[in-house]
């Protein structure tokens, strides 16, 4: 479905920078990754994890399968923030995390009927 194309498109663009930042050793990204008490020379194994779980998140056949391990790499950079006492940081895993399932929810009919958002059916009645 064409209208949740801006939510994986929007995931993919945070993991690719994400994972160029990683690749190309950014200075800033570099020191942001010591101080949160990673080693440089795990960047490109983690930036590949990215890219691996990203490529299977836009196969529409491997999506849901894709954004699992990216739902998983996701939980391991809030939980690292969160170890260091930062609340802040962790919104940007977890609002990707949530775009990328919202993107698959929205154009594939098998996941809205294994998580159906229901309605309330009661009627509203007002109070004179």
């Amino acid at each position: 479905m064409r209208r949740s194309r801006p939510r994986q498109r929007s995931t993919v663009l945070i993991v690719l920078m994400s994972s160029r930042w990683k690749l190309t050793s950014d200075p800033w990204y570099v020191r942001e990754w010591l101080r949160i008490g990673w080693k440089t020379p795990d960047l490109p194994f983690i930036a590949s994890l990215q890219l691996g779980a990203i490529l299977l998140y836009v196969i529409p056949r491997t999506s849901v399968l894709g954004a699992v391990i990216l739902t998983g790499y996701l939980g391991g950079a809030i939980a690292t923030y969160v170890r260091i006492g930062e609340l802040y940081p962790p919104m940007v895993p977890l609002t990707t995390a949530m775009l990328a399932w919202l993107g698959i929810y929205l154009r594939d009919e098998r996941l809205r009927a294994l998580l159906p958002i229901r309605r309330s059916t009661r009627k509203s009645t007002a109070v004179s």
